[in-house]
């Protein structure tokens, strides 16, 4: 089947037709609002209920909120987080808060921010940060360890301070 096409007028030859509304074009979109952002400079404000990274906290005793129960690990969709529980001994530090643990790391690699080790945490330990810049040279740096994570998360001060009632029912009952 042939298609017969028909020929082309004296101004169509000329392409000016095409070429004005090429111009068009480029004027509106040029008195149109930037859409580019200088990213180190300037950065995006992240929307409400924005799951970033996760990180560890501490009470206001400079303590970790962290108690090794692993239901973040167990949790955790693609198993980025590993946590290594600390042996028998008693840390004195820690008064009679549960145990603290001898390793947590979380490769951001595998996170997929999907928040439910914060969902889980009955320790209020772990939150998701709202920075977007998850930036390394290599691998390994993308395994965040305890203090890294520690260092990103600061001191987070719950209104609930569990620890600190247990610690005096404990005085009270040994002074019974």
């Amino acid at each position: 089947m042939i298609i017969k096409r028909t020929p082309l007028k004296w101004h169509e030859k000329l392409y000016i037709p095409t070429l004005i509304n090429g111009f068009k074009v480029t004027l509106s979109h040029f008195f149109k609002k930037k859409v580019t952002m200088q990213y180190p400079e300037e950065k995006w404000t992240v929307p409400e209920g924005y799951r970033g990274a996760p990180y560890l906290v501490k009470d206001s005793k400079e303590r970790t909120k962290c108690v090794s129960c692993q239901l973040c690990e167990f949790v955790c969709p693609p198993k980025a987080i590993s946590i290594t529980p600390p042996g028998p001994e008693v840390n004195e530090e820690r008064g009679n808060i549960e145990k603290e643990p001898a390793e947590f790391e979380i490769n951001m690699l595998r996170c997929i921010f999907c928040g439910y080790c914060q969902e889980v945490c009955p320790e209020e330990a772990i939150f998701l940060q709202e920075d977007y810049s998850l930036t390394g040279e290599s691998r390994e740096e993308m395994i965040y360890d305890k203090t890294k994570l520690l260092e990103l998360g600061g001191v987070h001060d719950s209104e609930v301070k569990k620890w600190d009632k247990k610690a005096a029912d404990a005085a009270a009952q040994s002074t019974h």
